[in-house]
């Protein structure tokens, strides 16, 4: 198969399109013939070398496409059926064969686009699964969310107004992105340099996918009970320190979520979440923007462009089967 690989962790430089060998399923899984992938954050840290890696390797943590093979054990479906599926276990989406739990996969309703289908896996059953499962959020609780305009935070803000939030504020470093922000459904757009001058403690819940300084400044707009969810280090700006007494006193937390590590653990609670918000989707009570569709040959320079901060919503990556 064809495959976009990370070869070097020379951040999108290091992305080359070549031959690699088509994975199997094991016991438990489902491989997919890939048509369409969404590109995320995360893979522009991963080509960055934020973790740990065995190069080549390829990324991809969610995809649309066909059923090619089930493990032992697979139930439910058949060779063909379209599905939709999240990869985030192993990655692979960025290949033209995928595998997956066969918890982490889902039937593609009859009418969903398979390509808005593509850019649900990864941020809407985060922002379920984060604001639900992890953060219990309550109805009528107040929600402040950063990076309100990318393509988690479009979810976030979804999600929790469907929970029952009464207030859901959005965060962004860009004065051009204030517009988008409040299309998405929120009540009100902060740019995150007047964080410093709002009133403190008037949020429930803080969704967190930057890190940096305003992570700590964060914590100051807590209620007591209020919950700060940290969800990804999308800044690369030096880790902050937190004093685990002053949560103490305040009567506040901090909680970490990662799709991934859930993913692994508990891959039915995910799966559950991802059935549910392609369901959502389906059903237009949650809305995806995908802002374009590129070829996966053209995969470095989507990347570069997530990783620039510079758009919003989600890009989808178009695969061509041999």
């Amino acid at each position: 198969m064809k495959a976009m690989q990370i070869v070097s962790f020379d951040g999108p430089a290091g992305l080359r399109y070549q031959d690699a060998p088509a994975p199997e399923p094991g016991p438990g899984q489902i491989a997919v013939d890939v048509d369409y992938a969404g590109v995320g954050y995360v893979e522009a840290l991963f080509a960055e070398g934020f973790v740990p890696l065995d190069l080549p390797w390829t990324p991809g943590l969610e995809v649309t496409g066909r059923v090619r093979a089930l493990g032992e054990g697979v139930g439910g479906y058949r060779v063909g059926d379209t599905v939709v599926a999240l990869t985030i276990t192993g990655g692979g989406g960025y290949g033209q064969v995928a595998v997956a739990q066969a918890e982490l996969v889902t039937p593609l309703p009859a009418g969903l686009d398979p390509v808005l289908a593509a850019a649900v896996p990864a941020n809407s059953t985060t922002a379920l699964v984060a604001l639900e499962e992890i953060a219990h959020l309550r109805r009528g609780e107040s929600v402040l969310v950063h990076a309100a305009a990318g393509g988690l935070g479009s979810q976030m803000g979804q999600v929790a107004r469907l929970l029952g939030a009464s207030r859901v504020v959005g965060v962004t470093r860009s004065e051009a992105k204030r517009q988008e922000i409040l299309d998405l459904g929120y009540d009100e757009a902060w740019l995150t340099e007047d964080l410093a001058d709002v009133e403190p403690a008037q949020f429930d819940v803080i969704a967190d996918p930057v890190a940096g300084p305003s992570r700590l400044r964060s914590l100051d707009l807590l209620r007591t009970g209020g919950r700060l969810l940290v969800l990804g280090d999308a800044s690369q700006e030096e880790d902050q320190r937190v004093s685990t007494t002053s949560l103490w006193l305040r009567g506040i937390g901090v909680i970490g979520f990662n799709l991934g590590a859930f993913s692994r653990v508990d891959p039915a609670l995910v799966g559950r979440h991802l059935r549910r918000a392609v369901e959502l989707v389906a059903a237009g009570e949650l809305s995806v923007h995908v802002t374009d569709q590129v070829p996966i040959q053209d995969a470095a320079q989507a990347v570069a462009a997530v990783r620039s901060g510079s758009t919003t919503g989600k890009i989808i990556l178009a695969h061509v089967q041999d």
